[in-house]
């Protein structure tokens, strides 16, 4: 497990790194979100432009991308709350492979996702250390020395 990636097809990606390990979707984070900021510019110039009697539809336009805003951030959110489950099960699980324990009870979500990019022979003193310190998820990432590249997470 130690200094593998698990991404089946990373044959073509460079290595991943503290410095390049966030991963960003073209079509979702640029795309989509500007396309609905532009409806949304849009939809207000349309509200102050319009004849009086059709304020009330232009206004009802408006909502179209308010709700598309939250329907962004909301299928965002929980997709990356349904991720930080499955890491801190499968950390909490590599951790007691490795110890017999479960991951220090002090670790918050974001230290543990941060954990989960650090080799078996570096996880251990790594997660006390965390623990101990309270240290936050950059300086666990900054600390890790032969980096585990996670493809998966976006």
């Amino acid at each position: 497990m130690a200094g593998t990636t698990n991404f089946p097809s990373n044959s073509f990606m460079k290595e991943q790194n503290f410095k390049n390990h966030t991963q960003m979707v073209p079509g979702y984070h640029y795309f989509t979100s500007g396309l609905i900021l532009i409806l949304l510019v849009g939809a207000i110039i349309n509200v102050f432009t319009v004849p009086r009697e059709q304020i009330f539809t232009a206004t009802l336009l408006c909502l179209i991308p308010v709700i598309l805003i939250s329907l962004f951030w909301y299928a965002r959110v929980f997709a990356l709350k349904a991720q930080d489950r499955a890491i801190r099960a499968e950390e909490n699980l590599r951790y007691f492979v490795l110890t017999g324990k479960t991951l220090p009870a002090g670790l918050r979500i974001s230290q543990i996702i941060a954990l989960r990019f650090a080799p078996d022979n570096e996880l251990v003193g790594l997660a006390e250390k965390a623990a101990q310190e309270k240290l936050p998820a950059k300086s666990i990432k900054m600390a890790i020395i032969n980096w585990k590249a996670d493809w998966y997470r976006v």
